[in-house]
């Protein structure tokens, strides 16, 4: 069996989980996100515990009960602390701006790149040249941050461009005569 999918996840107080046939529910007073569920897993929910076991003994199965239970936890840890991704824009005159639930980004084209931001996903510019996406769900602030990173990628020669804060852009060499 998976190593992963061997440890049940621990619900904290103040997170109601809901398990029917098709799908689980992690719900908290914050935020409500839903999980399809995968025939090949058993999951089931008692004494603040939520587990999950493979049907059978099939190669696919066992992996599925370790991504079952991950995506069981990272719901769980959604609904209690959230998730958030970290950009910084390193160029001369690279700015962004938050208004409302929209992004604005100034990063060298003829004109501004707004981008709308989903329901449950909120954006910070802490200063202008940060930008913090947060939200619930770690799928769709990885998906928007990655969506604005691919605005204006990193350049390999001067290393400017949206870049996530931990993220190290080998520099390369110009060329020589």
């Amino acid at each position: 069996m998976s190593r992963i999918g061997k440890i049940p996840v621990t619900i904290p107080a103040g997170i109601d989980v809901t398990i029917n046939e098709q799908s689980i529910q992690v719900k908290s007073a914050s935020a409500v996100l839903v999980q399809k569920l995968n025939s090949l897993v058993n999951v089931t929910f008692e004494a603040g515990r939520v587990s999950c076991i493979a049907t059978n003994d099939s190669r696919e199965a066992d992996a599925m009960s370790g991504t079952m239970r991950q995506l069981i936890n990272n719901m769980v840890v959604g609904v209690s602390k959230g998730f958030e991704k970290k950009l910084t824009l390193i160029g001369v005159g690279y700015k962004a701006q938050a208004q409302a639930n929209k992004l604005n980004l100034t990063v060298g084209y003829s004109h501004p790149v707004n981008i709308e931001m989903p329901v449950g996903i909120t954006v910070v510019t802490p200063t202008p040249t940060e930008v913090l996406i947060k939200g619930a769900d770690r799928q769709r602030v990885g998906q928007i941050a990655a969506e604005i990173r691919a605005v204006r990628p990193p350049e390999p020669y001067k290393g400017k461009g949206i870049r996530y804060a931990d993220e190290k852009v080998a520099i390369k060499e110009t060329k020589k005569k």
